[in-house]
């Protein structure tokens, strides 16, 4: 079913999507999310399939704002679909003059009430600063396409200056295959990594952020190097037992290399737009892994190598990579040979309130002490006077007793 709305309002298209939703028999929308796709006309219809595509993962709200041109006049026109391949709803709103400068005052209404709201911008984006949009302000979160642009490194280059939480980029989503068999390489065979090399087309910004997450991650410089593509070709990680080696020449399927283990084939096909939107569709959460990996690709842009290696590193929950066994055991060792001298310290600390102790002990019996040689001194001072009374007595009776015998 399609409702077309001309010279309408925010009002009028919420009534349509009500309408048709009780025409088609299901009165509950059942929809999870709001999907605003900002594109202008050349691109919308792909991006449009792209988006009922991944509707049908995840039932959304669809509002494709498309940017017009020709009249100078403000006016709004929409398109509600219900149906059509989709398991939620979509409205195409083409906004013209002045209006156009304020899309989210038109947009704001449409929400789904209580539910996250994703900005997708399937071209290039005219601002630096993504968040600081009015639709954007909308949103939880922000999803850009960096290949989409004619510089990729250059519009990677201004994501990362204005990085925001809630950011991403389908080329960094193109790369989940790739971190996932990286990581579980260094799982299977947690050795040192002693260098590794990135093969990819020209201008390739997947390959870029792919290289500069290997220097976050493994504290080493990663050299790039080109090929024929499609894509990325090939990535190989330098061990003292040989290379840990993944390599795509077809865009279809990969060899899987690690040392002491026979080759395998790994399917690693080049994934559609509508795959990768409803991969980012599937987390709300800010990813953390893209922006640090985005600042280390700043560094590198600059010019600046990574710092001294960290410890070996595998696979975490949250897609970056950890310590591996190897840096465990040698974490284990370092604490092994700091031991000794904590040992001591502790021994000396014991000592010296085990001293501490003993004089606090003794000092109540020396005040005991001198107590008791202060009151023989003052015994010692009232002997002799004692003794000079009672001579006085004495003398004074013999006195008494000769004056009464006269």
């Amino acid at each position: 079913m399609i409702i077309t709305l001309s010279d309408t309002t925010s009002a009028k298209i919420s009534s349509a999507l009500l309408n048709a939703r009780r025409s088609a028999g299901s009165p509950a929308s059942g929809m999870v999310l709001t999907l605003i796709i900002v594109s202008d006309e050349d691109e919308y219809p792909a991006a449009l399939e792209a988006a009922m595509a991944a509707g049908r993962e995840h039932p959304s709200r669809i509002l494709l704002v498309v940017s017009g041109n020709g009249r100078h006049t403000a006016s709004l026109d929409a398109e509600v679909r219900i149906g059509e391949g989709t398991s939620g709803e979509v409205v195409v709103v083409r906004m013209r003059g002045p209006l156009a400068d304020h899309p989210a005052s038109v947009i704001r209404p449409l929400l789904l009430p209580d539910s996250p709201v994703v900005v997708w911008w399937p071209g290039s984006v005219a601002t630096n600063r993504v968040a600081s949009q009015s639709l954007a302000e909308l949103s939880n979160r922000r999803i850009t396409d960096a290949a989409a642009s004619r510089q990729p490194r250059r519009e990677l280059a201004r994501r990362a200056e204005h990085v925001a939480p809630g950011d991403t980029d389908l080329s960094w989503t193109r790369l989940t295959p790739w971190r996932t068999l990286l990581a579980a390489a260094l799982d299977q065979f947690p050795a040192k990594v002693t260098g590794a090399v990135v093969e990819s087309e020209r201008g390739n910004p997947s390959a870029d952020l792919l290289v500069a997450w290997l220097e976050d991650r493994l504290r080493l410089t990663v050299k790039q190097a080109t090929s024929s593509g499609p894509g990325i070709t090939a990535v190989r990680m330098t061990t003292a037992a040989g290379d840990i080696a993944i390599t795509r020449p077809d865009g279809l399927l990969a060899s899987y290399a690690i040392p002491g283990q026979p080759n395998r084939l790994v399917a690693l096909k080049r994934r559609t737009t509508a795959d990768l939107v409803a991969e980012e569709l599937r987390r709300m959460d800010h990813d953390v892994v893209y922006e640090a990996t985005l600042l280390a690709f700043l560094r590198r842009s600059a010019g600046n190598r990574p710092a001294r290696r960290a410890p070996q590193a595998v696979a975490d929950d949250a897609g970056g990579l950890v310590e591996g066994p190897s840096a465990q055991r040698a974490a284990a060792r370092r604490t092994a040979r700091r031991e000794p001298a904590t040992k001591t310290a502790a021994k000396k600390t014991a000592a010296k309130k085990t001293a501490a102790k003993k004089t606090a002990k003794k000092a109540p019996a020396k005040k005991t002490a001198a107590k008791k040689t202060a009151a023989k001194k003052t015994a010692a001072k009232r002997a002799p006077a004692a003794k000079r009374t009672t001579a006085q007595r004495t003398t004074a009776q013999r006195t008494t007793a000769r004056k009464a015998a006269r």
